[in-house]
Formats: C-alpha cells, structure tokens, sequence
C-alpha cells in the first residue's frame, strides 16, 4: 500500500479502530473524540512553548491528524471531499494582516 495516499492512511486508522473496537467501546462517541483533539492540541502547544523538538511536535500533530480522520469514520463522511471542497473555498478569500499576522478569513465589515 503507498504510505503517501489519504487512502492508507484512512485505512490504517479504520484497522485502528477495528482492532481496539472503537465503535462498541465509546471510541467514536464525539464528546469524548473532542476531549481527546483538545487535549491534543494542548500538547502541540507544549511543544511549542517549551521549544520541544520538531520530532516530538511531528508526533503531536500526527495523534491530532489520526483523531480528525477518525472522527471522519465514527461520523460518516468523506474528508477528502470535505478538504477539497473547503480548500476551493479558501482560495477564494482575500487575506488581511490582522495584529501583525496574516488571516484568511470570511471578513464581515462592521458598520
């Protein structure tokens, strides 16, 4: 199988959660699969405050990619087409410099 495809990757976490019975042990149950991305991007931030290797980061963000795509199976739909679809989207935005920082954002002008 071609580790560089969406595809495997997908499969290998649905092999994940097959093998640890996800599904029938509160696995894909979407409170608890939030809890876990918040506590996931509460270690990216870690690593990132406490200058943590980029190794260590990488992992980080990998237990945070397994969990969106897992959340994907548990939910039922297609995140390749969900990504695609957003990334048309997000090509079509503007972007401003916000407090010194870049955002691409649906920017709403207040009167």
């Amino acid at each position: 199988m071609n580790k560089d495809s969406y595809t495997a990757m997908l499969s290998a976490v649905s092999d994940f959660h097959t093998k640890h019975r996800f599904k029938e042990r509160g696995g894909e149950e979407m409170t608890y699969r939030i809890s876990l991305m918040s506590e996931e991007l509460g270690e990216i931030s870690s690593c990132v405050t406490k200058g943590k290797s980029k190794e260590a980061l990488a992992e980080e963000v990998a237990d945070l990619l397994i969990l969106v795509m897992g959340t994907a199976i548990a939910q039922d739909f297609d995140l390749n087409t969900a990504f695609w679809n957003k990334m048309e989207k997000l090509n079509q935005r503007q972007s401003r410099m916000v407090n010194g920082r870049i955002r691409v954002s649906e920017f709403r002008d207040v009167d």
